[in-house]
């Protein structure tokens, strides 16, 4: 049967939040009129998440289930269900509610009138602290203003693209994804939606500032070479500093000044460009280390359990 919409949902330890979701999307794509699956994949969840999704599929034939092996992230578990989805359109949604099902319809919308990728834009979020909104905020125009791919601001991972655009999406393979950036590099035909983001149905983030941060290091790396001219940067900015400080050094000596006699001149100086070679190398290192993940060629994920009809 030919599926027009594949909605897919990555669950780590979303017990809770499992039913409503699943009644919300169901009253959603079931509305539309049109042909539809639900990919949930489980990321590994510890709280029974696994087991409520095998019981909504054995009654519910348009839920497929893509259970992993361990907890491999939830930019893998996207990937996944990009492997897996069959329609023409593919959604990506979270199982938390934040983004409201009831969305979708107007992201179809925008792909009827022939954008191939609708992302959506957070125009309110509710529920969330202000150190949250404010590092979300820093995070978006950071990412925006120094990644080779102008990645829109204020938007996550809801989204609805085109198959073509998936298919070329399932042909990236890199270990250290950011499929929102991944979305924007492709190009196509692209437009934003705004709403209101909700707070959090039940449980806890998943994303807690660690996690961000790893995002945010990951897009960064994955997507510019900034952080590589900003060690560069600083190689030359110290070698000026030294440049233009040892003719000041020798004229205050030669004059007689005791400005810059002792260890403790001497030690800063070491330390300074210490600093400077060791965050220069750790750079380095976050780039090298990821040139090593690749080499490894291990696949992205493992799957316990997924659909046997894949086409």
């Amino acid at each position: 049967m030919k599926i027009t919409y594949s909605v897919i949902a990555p669950i780590y330890n979303e017990i809770d939040n499992l039913p409503e979701l699943y009644r919300r999307v169901k009253e959603v794509m079931d509305s539309n009129g049109e042909s539809w699956e639900f990919i949930l994949v489980d990321d590994g969840s510890t709280d029974g998440s696994m087991d409520a999704i095998l019981e909504l599929a054995a009654k519910d034939k348009t839920v497929r289930p893509v259970i992993f092996a361990r907890n491999f992230g939830h930019q893998v578990a996207i990937t996944a269900g990009w492997d897996y989805a069959r329609g023409d359109a593919v959604v990506i949604i979270d199982a938390d509610l934040q983004d409201p099902p009831e969305v979708i319809l107007d992201l179809a919308k925008k792909w009827k009138e022939g954008y191939e990728v609708v992302y959506a834009v957070r125009g309110e979020r509710e529920g969330e602290s202000w150190f949250k909104l404010w590092t979300a905020s820093l995070f978006y125009r950071l990412i925006y203003r120094i990644t080779d791919v102008k990645i829109p601001v204020d938007t996550g991972d809801f989204r609805l693209m085109d198959r073509r655009v998936v298919n070329v999406l399932k042909q990236m393979k890199e270990r250290h994804r950011f499929p929102r950036g991944m979305s924007a590099w492709v190009g196509f035909k692209q437009i934003g939606v705004t709403y209101k983001r909700a707070a959090r149905h039940a449980g806890v983030t998943k994303y807690p500032f660690k996690k961000m941060f790893r995002l945010a290091i990951n897009a960064i790396t994955g997507f510019s070479y900034f952080p590589l001219q900003v060690a560069t940067f600083f190689g030359f900015f110290s070698a000026g500093v030294s440049i233009l400080a040892i003719p000041v050094v020798a004229i205050l000596r030669l004059a007689g000044s005791h400005f810059f006699e002792g260890q403790a001149t001497t030690l800063i100086s070491v330390l300074f460009l210490g600093g400077v070679q060791l965050i220069s190398l750790g750079i380095l290192g976050e780039y090298v280390g990821r040139l090593y993940d690749e080499a490894k060629g291990r696949p992205l994920y493992i799957v316990r359990e997924a659909p046997e009809d894949n086409k």
